[in-house]
């Protein structure tokens, strides 16, 4: 039978099983010649995601020969409990309502978090989880597979992938994340594993938790955590983790899984309630990050575990799996050949997968730092526990529990009615009516350095929009020092009275928004053409020199600047504080100085563009030394009620660069010379960086420093909603939240957010002409007029 629509996504948890050992591929794999439906099918791997499969296309196809190798025994298994969604539910019932009969009947179904730290408990509900056991869903599966007629062969090697792929249609490796097909051909595939800093051990408890528990012990070794949930009436999952200096500190690498199981249960004692703990084919292991650039070859195809894993803190190995096998199972429906088939399937499958991964990185980060947010308010911790993956945010958390986020409301300081975003903020002498900032961006619009009517509009418009600190792009203090012709300077008075202008608009027409203004010099990546004509390209003419820490070229065709001499840069320094002088007659309320990026100060600080001999080369501690006497020349200058803000690249996303560790040691150096916030980046310092996309994917480099150096932070970087914000401010990852792309979208984003939240209070004032747009504006009768009456036949 074939589906008459599209299977469903579904949801679940990871599971921390391997399988199967790399043997070298002798024979690449043949494209099939078979159209679009394989009839012979050979499935390596027997957990979830090999079983479902295996129900599904013989379900679609009765006819159809499928052949699965375990080589374990069917009773064989890793872990205990799986969690699964109403969503997961929802589209195994769409896709097959006998295996989704089957779950119902054994689950344990509960709502609540319960997160236990120090002493105290707190519990949010409204969440809605449903488990079962592990080896009593590979049953189910097991049943429904031999139901349908597929031979099941356990405890038997499956034959060679290379072998597999001559003699059978369709090759579909769902041999885990130790995948002996993956290793095979990992020329094809080009698998990248990354360890992380974790030993977790995955146990069991004889009795059912009524929530999904965390529970965090600080031990005389360090943090060490519990993450539980029941999966039956009589048994939870109970897995513990620690960092691995922790295991080896505490001594767990000195004993045996028995004896670790026991201190185990010692050490969460009050969790368990004395209870014991026991294992199952149980020994301590760190998590690997599974990601393939490929997902299959030939008639050759990863499923769930081989092809990708998500960390097990935000449960979504299963999950994954799932989808995995429905989407394949469609794709092989729809599409008319295998080829297109296999692509179609990891055209749909690569973003969510993606996407999944990059919130299990963040959870699984999180956790990896947990002893940074320890000192939380007990609240706010728990929120941010809650929170750190992003895919839980404040908005969905106050539907799921309102009592559990408004008590975190009040405790941050919030008053009644006033989202996070919208509590003021105070910098020195400078009060910040809300928590939004207008990040710097460049509009190469300037002539000879003179900031004109764009900048007028673009700037007041943002400041008329409701942001508590609007920034004006990088803003050079030389001629020569400017990325492109059209950049703003402050190096003669006439820019300075230009930017007066600005700042007397601001100011005047938008009281209560602050105008700061950030100052900086292109270093190696300057002479270049305007963005929209090719960004860092160097000027097909008009060039003039540059100047570097070191002579390196930005990317392959760019000018090889000159490396700056000890006078230069005296004379660099003298120009930063003569153009903070002249920002201070303009009036600007802040100032920050840009370490950011790769321009001038950024090169001195990453050794992978710093690479002098002499004091201002070397360590760390020499690569700042520039940089902070720039910014102490230009403190000493900047009136002294008015703060000032530091931006810098908390990673160059290279092997060889700056680390957070030295993110962190940066942003301390500037504090104790009178930074007032670090405003966190990351990357452009060198053109091979290849960053870690994803929504607020900087944020974690700002929670670090500001949970290490006590510094306030601004983060920046893909933070696109006002629920982004108002998370991230609540759960302490930062301070302030910078948005550039969103303001060009919407110059009134910060009044719009307010209306959107039904705030009408002192941190998002509309301005007395725009007051009668503080609504928003009615549209067309979309909704049709409902049946009165419904008559039986």
């Amino acid at each position: 039978m074939k589906p008459t629509s599209p299977f469903k996504p579904t949801s679940g948890t990871a599971d921390p099983g391997a399988r199967g050992t790399a043997r070298p591929a002798t024979t690449v794999p043949h494209p099939p010649t078979a159209p679009s439906h394989p009839e012979r099918i050979a499935i390596t791997g027997g957990g979830p995601a090999g079983l479902y499969a295996a129900a599904l296309l013989k379900r679609l196809h009765p006819d159809r020969e499928i052949t699965l190798w375990e080589r374990n025994a069917p009773d064989d298994t890793f872990g205990f409990g799986v969690v699964l969604s109403d969503e997961t539910l929802g589209g195994i019932e769409h896709a097959d309502p006998v295996v989704y009969e089957a779950l119902q009947r054994h689950f344990t179904r509960w709502d609540d978090i319960d997160i236990v730290h120090r002493g105290t408990r707190h519990t949010s509900g409204g969440h809605g989880f449903a488990a079962l056991g592990r080896r009593r869903l590979l049953e189910i599966l097991h049943a429904r597979c031999r139901s349908l007629g597929v031979e099941l062969r356990f405890r038997t090697e499956a034959p060679h992938p290379a072998r597999l792929a001559q003699t059978y249609d369709l090759v579909i490796a769902a041999d885990g994340v130790h995948s002996a097909t993956r290793e095979a051909y990992a020329q094809e595939f080009r698998p990248r594993l990354t360890t992380h800093r974790c030993r977790y051990l995955w146990l069991a408890a004889d009795f059912a938790f009524g929530a999904f528990r965390f529970e965090i012990a600080e031990t005389e070794h360090g943090v060490m955590q519990l993450h539980g949930y029941p999966y039956a009436a009589d048994a939870s999952t109970v897995i513990v983790e620690m960092r691995e200096e922790v295991w080896r500190a505490a001594g767990f690498d000195e004993i045996d899984v028995p004896a670790s199981v026991d201190r185990c249960a010692k050490i969460f004692a009050d969790a368990l309630g004395g209870r014991p703990l026991r294992a199952n084919k149980s020994a301590w292991t760190t998590f690997r990050t599974v990601v393939n650039d490929r997902w299959s070859h030939g008639n050759v195809v990863l499923l769930g575990d081989a092809a990708h894993t998500a960390h097990f803190s935000i449960g979504s190995g299963t999950k994954l799996a799932v989808e995995d096998a429905l989407a394949l199972a469609a794709c092989l429906e729809e599409r008319p050949t295998l080829p297109e088939a296999l692509a179609a399937y990891e055209e749909e499958r690569r973003p969510v997968v993606a996407s999944t991964q990059r919130a299990a990185r963040a959870s699984l980060e999180w956790f990896e730092n947990l002893s940074l947010h320890l000192d939380q308010p007990p609240r706010q911790f728990a929120f941010n526990l809650l929170t750190r993956s992003r895919r839980v945010t404040h908005d969905n958390l106050r539907l799921r529990d309102p009592h559990f986020t408004a008590a975190v409301e009040r405790e941050f300081g919030c008053p009644a009615g006033t989202p996070p975003m919208f509590t003021p903020f105070r910098l020195r002498g400078l009060t910040l009516r809300n928590r939004v900032v207008v990040s710097p961006m460049d509009m190469y619009s300037a002539t000879d350095g003179v900031p004109g009517d764009l900048h007028l509009v673009h700037l007041g418009a943002r400041a008329l929009g409701g942001a508590g600190l609007v920034m004006t792009e990088m803003v050079c203090v030389s001629a020569e020092g400017r990325i492109t012709p059209g950049c703003a300077g402050l190096y003669d008075d006439r820019q300075g009275e230009a930017w007066r202008r600005v700042a007397a608009f601001v100011h005047s027409q938008a009281p209560g928004t602050a105008l700061g203004v950030q100052l900086g010099h292109s270093g190696r990546k300057g002479s270049t053409k305007l963005m929209w004509e090719g960004i860092d390209e160097p000027l097909e003419e008009g060039n003039w020199p540059l100047v570097a820490a070191s002579p390196i070229p930005y990317g392959p065709g760019s000018q090889t600047p000159h490396e700056l001499t000890v006078t230069q840069l005296t004379s660099i320094r003298e120009q930063f504080a003569a153009a903070a002088r002249r920002a201070a007659g303009a009036e600007f309320d802040l100032l920050e100085l840009h370490c950011a990026h790769g321009y001038l100060l950024s090169g001195f600080l990453s050794p992978l563009t710093n690479h002098r001999t002499d004091a201002y080369g070397g360590p760390l501690a020499a690569r700042l030394r520039f940089p902070l006497e720039v910014f102490d020349a230009v403190r000493e200058v900047w009136p002294e009620d008015r703060p000032m803000t530091v931006r810098i690249s908390a990673t160059d996303w290279a092997d060889g660069g700056t680390t957070a560790e030295d993110a962190v040691g940066i942003a301390r150096a500037f504090v104790a010379h009178g930074a007032d916030a670090i405003d966190v980046s990351t990357g452009q310092v060198v053109a091979d960086e290849r960053p870690e996309y994803g929504r607020s994917y900087q944020t974690p480099f700002a929670d670090r420093i500001r949970h290490e150096t006590g510094a306030p932070v601004i983060a920046v970087g893909a933070i696109s909603s006002w629920d982004d914000v108002n998370s991230l401010i609540l759960a302490g990852r930062t301070d302030l939240c910078a948005l550039a792309r969103p303001h060009l979208y919407d110059p009134n984003w910060t009044l719009h957010a307010a209306a959107e939240q039904g705030y009408e209070g002192p941190g998002a004032v509309w301005p007395a002409p725009y007051r009668a747009g503080s609504r928003r504006p009615r549209t067309g009768r979309t909704d049709a007029p409902k049946p009165r009456l419904t008559l039986g036949s």
